[in-house]
């Protein structure tokens, strides 16, 4: 997962306030529930002595948010009273939580948000199509095929999923506007830097399109009769194909960076433990850290206020660089920190899906001398 979308939330000093709040409300009580909610998150944040200006600005960032169906989640992020991000989850959160730390709690928003597969989407028939891309968007790592509810992507287009939109609409005549259908696909895809281009709805319709889309997308699309343009169509099955392909190359992203992380293992010179992984991201040598997401854990790092790269298990390597004040925060904070701030890969792992030390390893872009000593 790419994280140059926290990037700004470590720009200004804390102390910060995250919030993940159950957003679930009734059309009937949908004040009474919020305020319970909003209450409770009121009289904890003020017991860890968070600003009273901020928690304002959040309740009211989060009053103001329009009414949608479902079950969901939001994120808050602010400091002083400038909310910085806000971001819709597509499921509430398992414990509602508020943090007061020198920055930014991300890694639950990481966790729920999961991996990123900028998509393009061709719903088309014999009259036109309709086009929509997605930049940003999350995938389960588990293959949730049973259930009532096997995928969420319906649900999540109130956030996260239309951070970046884009949408046109062709209603010519199909034979002959085809090809330029196809073309604004591929326009389209480039635009987002698309993995998947999925093309549903009448059977002939698609047919006609997929061929005229030019040859490097070929391999990139997903092919299905499910959707209707039709007024009223239930767009669920189309979400369900869609949401299938976005997992499908989800998972292969993480099957990749372990397998690559394996490789380096086998050669002596994959980074793995909490000390060394530290090292790596401070000479900018970690291409992608897997991590495994222990919200139980209590490790801590030390880091500098203002550089992102000063990270260490011990403050005085940060001293002897002259950082005066370092701080002490909790170790994924700072990971996640020092991982959007070198651009860095995140990819978060079940336990024991790879052999790693302190649950924490790095694939390298380079190896070097100490990378060999460090994994013999």
């Amino acid at each position: 997962m790419n994280l140059a979308f926290l990037r700004p939330l470590y720009e200004s000093p804390g102390p910060w306030v995250s919030v993940y709040l159950d957003a679930t409300r009734s059309e009937q009580k949908a004040d009474h529930e919020v305020d319970l909610r909003l209450r409770a998150m009121r009289e904890h944040l003020v017991a860890k002595g968070a600003d009273p200006a901020t928690i304002d600005a959040i309740e009211d960032t989060i009053r103001q948010r329009p009414y949608e169906h479902g079950r969901y989640g939001v994120a808050v992020f602010a400091r002083g009273t400038d909310v910085a991000l806000v971001e819709t989850l597509s499921e509430p959160p398992v414990s509602e939580n508020a943090f007061v730390e020198p920055f930014p709690h991300a890694m639950p928003l990481i966790a729920a948000r999961g991996e990123e597969v900028p998509y393009v989407r061709v719903l088309a028939d014999r009259a036109g199509a309709d086009l929509n891309a997605l930049t940003v968007g999350g995938a389960p790592r588990s293959d949730k095929v049973k259930g009532s509810d096997p995928y969420p992507i319906h649900k999540t287009k109130v956030g996260g999923w239309s951070q970046a939109r884009y949408q046109r609409s062709v209603e010519e005549s199909w034979r002959r506007n085809a090809g330029d259908v196809a073309a604004a696909a591929a326009e389209l895809a480039e635009q987002v830097g698309a993995e998947v281009i999925v093309v549903g709805g009448d059977v002939h319709a698609v047919d006609d399109l997929v061929p005229k889309l030019p040859k490097r997308w070929h391999d990139h699309v997903v092919r299905t009769e499910a959707g209707s343009r039709g007024a009223g169509a239930d767009e669920t099955a189309l979400d369900d194909v869609t949401m299938r392909a976005i997992t499908d190359t989800a998972q292969k992203h993480v099957r990749d960076v372990i397998d690559r992380f394996r490789v380096q293992q086998g050669e002596g010179s994959a980074s793995t433990g909490l000390s060394d992984v530290v090292t790596r991201l401070q000479r900018g040598q970690a291409d992608t850290v897997l991590l495994v997401n222990d919200e139980s854990s209590t490790d801590k790092l030390w880091i500098a206020p203002d550089d992102v790269t000063l990270i260490s298990v011990d403050d005085q390597p940060l001293r002897e660089a002259g950082v005066t004040d370092p701080l002490l925060v909790r170790a994924d904070a700072a990971l996640v920190r020092a991982i959007a701030g070198t651009g860095a890969q995140l990819i978060l792992i079940e336990p024991g899906e790879v052999d790693l030390e302190h649950g924490i390893g790095a694939v390298l872009r380079y190896a070097d001398a100490s990378s060999a000593a460090s994994s013999s």
